[in-house]
């Protein structure tokens, strides 16, 4: 029997959740006008929300769209402080709990993960089906079409329901749920703190097939991009079909045709922005031109930082020289 959490509606609404929520949510958002209008009668919005919940008269207001390209383009639908700020306090409450039932290697969104954490995995299993590099490793490289726009709500709320059997709760995410729709029914918008949480949620039960019933012993997953490593290319393949068939009937989610792919460890596997190779890794082409682009168009100190410590965690000797050079320009 599932595990199952209990009296969450209470701690979720509660006057302390919601001002933890609030300090949480407030981290590098002082300047936004949004959030001072919000913060110039911070308690009387709070009782306000407070009390829309706890009468169940709380409605999830509409979004703000805007598209971005990182790279490629995405749609993000960023919802009202009000509303964010409800995210922030069902996420205080949910994630302690629904962390506990993830598989080990399931990395993105995740406290005291990411995805350097999971480029680390990767060298690590494919080291052991390798056996440090004196046999083939194949890895198996799935992605899955349209992920968040594909989500099933009814799918999604059937799995919720299996672990929180308290009405008010479910109440209060199907309010978030159907807030958005990518198409009738499906879809969760990207910039939601709670999207981050419900789609690992969706996804466990990819996990916890691929892990219990496939038996796949080095199995990573980031979001919606998936790696099998063994030394049998025809076990990999085979798979394939499992793999399709569960994502199709059970989260009625399907893998991308063009990226879905078996490759030998030594022609290096493009993973999380890397290309993996046995002994080393390098930065995707498209990742350097992109990062190059960005310093040269935002020449702060911080940026510099920061992908500097990114690319301590690759080969990446000529990038890094001319990142330094970029800097003695500014």
């Amino acid at each position: 029997m599932k595990s199952q959490l209990i009296h969450s509606f209470d701690k979720i609404i509660s006057i302390e959740n919601l001002l933890e929520a609030w300090k949480e949510f407030l981290r590098g958002k002082r300047g936004k006008k949004d959030v001072q209008g919000f913060s110039l009668n911070l308690m009387d919005n709070i009782f306000s929300l407070h009390d829309d919940l706890f009468n169940h008269t709380y409605k999830h207001g509409g979004y703000q769209a805007f598209n971005i390209c990182d790279p490629k383009h995405r749609a993000i639908h960023k919802a009202s402080v009000r509303d964010r700020l409800l995210h922030h306090a069902i996420y205080r409450v949910l994630y302690p709990f629904f962390a506990k039932t993830f598989i080990a290697d399931s990395f993105s969104c995740q406290l005291g993960k990411g995805t350097h954490r999971a480029l680390n995995r990767f060298r690590e299993f494919s080291q052991i089906v390798s056996k440090n590099n004196t046999c083939s490793c194949r890895v198996l490289k799935c992605d899955i079409k349209k992920f968040f726009a594909s989500i099933d709500q009814a799918v999604l709320l059937d799995i919720l329901r299996r672990y929180i059997p308290e009405r008010e709760t479910v109440w209060l995410l199907e309010g978030i749920i159907y807030s958005f729709h990518a198409e009738p029914s499906k879809g969760l918008p990207l910039g939601n703190l709670t999207s981050q949480l419900l789609v690992n949620i969706y996804m466990n039960e990819f996990d916890q097939f691929v892990k219990h019933k496939l038996k796949v012993k080095y199995y990573i997953r980031y979001a919606d991009d998936f790696v099998i490593f063994s030394e049998n290319r025809e076990w990999l393949q085979k798979l394939i079909a499992a793999i399709d068939d569960f994502l199709s009937y059970k989260l009625k989610l399907k893998l991308h045709p063009n990226k879905v792919f078996i490759k030998s460890l030594h022609s290096g596997v493009d993973f999380l922005g890397w290309v993996n190779f046995p002994d080393h890794r390098v930065l995707r082409t498209t990742t350097k031109r992109r990062m190059m682009r960005r310093l040269r168009e935002n020449k702060f100190n911080a940026a510099f930082s920061s992908y500097l410590g990114l690319l301590k965690h690759g080969n990446a000797r000529k990038i890094e020289e001319g990142i330094k050079d970029l800097m003695i320009e500014k």
